[in-house]
Formats: structure tokens, sequence, C-alpha cells
């Protein structure tokens, strides 16, 4: 399949992507070799290859929540840049 300025103009607009004249150029160049690469691997035989799912096969490895640094409420609100005795103070972003 040859990538023509017609399919690159349209994955642009897909993707919302602006590109100049120069871009498009390159990225039809770029499209044709990822096409290729994509023929190649077509080739490969993988007949008797197992589909791959997990990258691991651990099952639910979990570890234990353990604290590593405690802090004290003062500790935490010493570099706050505003704040009242117990909370940070924040701007109000929601209008109601």
């Amino acid at each position: 399949m040859t990538i023509d300025k017609e399919t690159v103009d349209k994955v642009a607009h897909l993707a919302r992507l602006e590109l100049a004249e120069d871009e498009k150029e390159k990225m039809m160049k770029d499209m044709g070799k990822i096409l290729d690469f994509m023929a190649k691997l077509n080739e490969v035989d993988t007949s008797g290859v197992e589909p791959l799912v997990y990258m691991t096969d651990e099952i639910n490895v979990l570890r234990e929540d353990v604290v590593k640094q405690e802090i004290t409420h003062e500790e935490a609100l010493k570099n706050a840049p505003k704040h009242d005795e117990n909370y940070f103070l924040v701007a109000k972003v929601i209008e109601k």
C-alpha cells in the first residue's frame, strides 16, 4: 500500500493536526516506512505461537501497604502558601 497526500490529509484531519507541505512529504515517507515494516512482520510464520495476553505469568502480585514517612499536621501545612489551623486554603474554582 502506498501513502499519498490525500491519505496524509485524512489522517491529519482525524488527528486534528495541521501539517505544512514539507511536513506532509516527510509524513508520507514515515508512514510508508511503517507500512513496509508491518508488511515484513506479516511475512513471519507465527502459526505455532500462542497469543500474548499478559506480559508476565505472575497473578495478582501485591505488596503490603507500608507507611514510609509520616508527617504531622503542622509539617504538612508549613509549606502551604495559604492555610488555616487545619486545612490548605485554595482559590475557588467552581462557581454555582
